[in-house]
């Protein structure tokens, strides 16, 4: 029954195809033409992944989109080791188009190119007469700074075709969000909402807050009274702040629920404003209430997990 029936889920799901996995392990992946050898984190044994097989395995779980085979690098590479890296997803890509025969099933192709818009525009251009069904801009999210990436969103969502969904892979700070919507993004995915909420980091239309923080102790109301989450309907964020002290693993359950919500609401919210036709007042609005967390922090915690990925 693929992989909805497997996990209860009745919505739609996108598959990765383990370019950006094998990029995460660092030293543990080599890289080929034919495809992708990595040592397995958790046993140590190792495993191959090709196009074919990225794209064979995405069939048999059934998603509703897949995504080529990609080659992800680091912000700070050169830029020779850019191209080769792009010119290899190219390549992939179209392998990938070559087996893929599923016809319920949407296969993007993923815009490489690093920080270059030189060659992001390049690459766009090779992929487009593909022909794919959408096409996801990879690559960035990676440790580089914010108004590089705005830049690069803002170029492909230009250049990419109008009618086709356009995906920025890695990106999920609310203020990305609507950032990017705002430059022609379509679609998004990111770790960071549960991340930051397993920390206790809950997002709110005024920022991200700290339930740690010893002034919530004795706050005995909803952390937003207008959010019809679980958490925000039954507890307090008093009992917030005492399951993170308690290291309670309800805390972690909790506290997602709540920020899987919230982003839920703010792309409704955003589709709305756009139907409506006054997104850029909502976007004004939003941006000037929410306090966005500090950028240099950001990156040096971003540039701390590549290295420790690389070493």
């Amino acid at each position: 029954g693929g992989i909805q029936r497997f996990m209860g889920w009745p919505g739609p799901v996108l598959t990765d195809s383990g370019g950006f996995q094998t990029f995460s392990l660092g030293r543990l992946s080599t890289i080929a033409e034919d495809g992708v050898v990595f040592r397995s984190p958790i046993d140590g044994s190792n495993h191959f992944i090709s196009p074919e097989i990225s794209t064979q395995n995405q069939k048999l779980l059934g998603a509703d989109i897949a995504m080529v085979l990609d080659q992800c690098t680091p912000h700070n590479l050169d830029e020779l080791s850019v191209r080769l890296a792009m010119d290899r997803t190219h390549r992939w890509a179209l392998r990938c188009k070559e087996v893929h025969n599923q016809e319920d099933q949407s296969l993007f192709a993923i815009v490489q190119g690093g920080m270059s818009i030189d060659l992001r525009l390049e690459s766009a251009a090779t992929l487009m007469p593909m022909d794919f069904d959408g096409y996801a801009i990879g690559g960035l999210s990676v440790g580089e700074p914010k108004a590089q990436m705005y830049h690069i969103a803002s170029v492909m969502g230009k250049v990419l075709p109008y009618e086709k969904p356009r995906y920025l892979m890695g990106v999920g700070s609310p203020e990305d969000l609507i950032e990017c919507v705002g430059l022609g993004m379509d679609l998004f995915d990111c770790a960071l909402p549960t991340r930051v909420a397993r920390n206790g980091g809950l997002f709110t239309y005024y920022g991200r807050i700290n339930v740690d923080n010893a002034k919530f102790r004795y706050q005995d109301k909803p952390l937003d009274s207008n959010c019809d989450c679980y958490t925000c309907c039954n507890f307090s964020v008093a009992y917030l702040h005492h399951l993170f002290k308690a290291k309670e693993l309800l805390a972690h359950r909790l506290g997602s629920i709540h920020n899987l919500r919230f982003i839920t609401r703010l792309m409704e919210d955003i589709r709305k404003a756009i139907l409506e036709k006054r997104f850029s007042t909502f976007k004004k609005q939003f941006l000037g209430e929410y306090k966005v967390a500090n950028e240099n922090e950001r990156q040096m915690q971003m540039e701390k997990w590549i290295q420790q990925k690389q070493a």
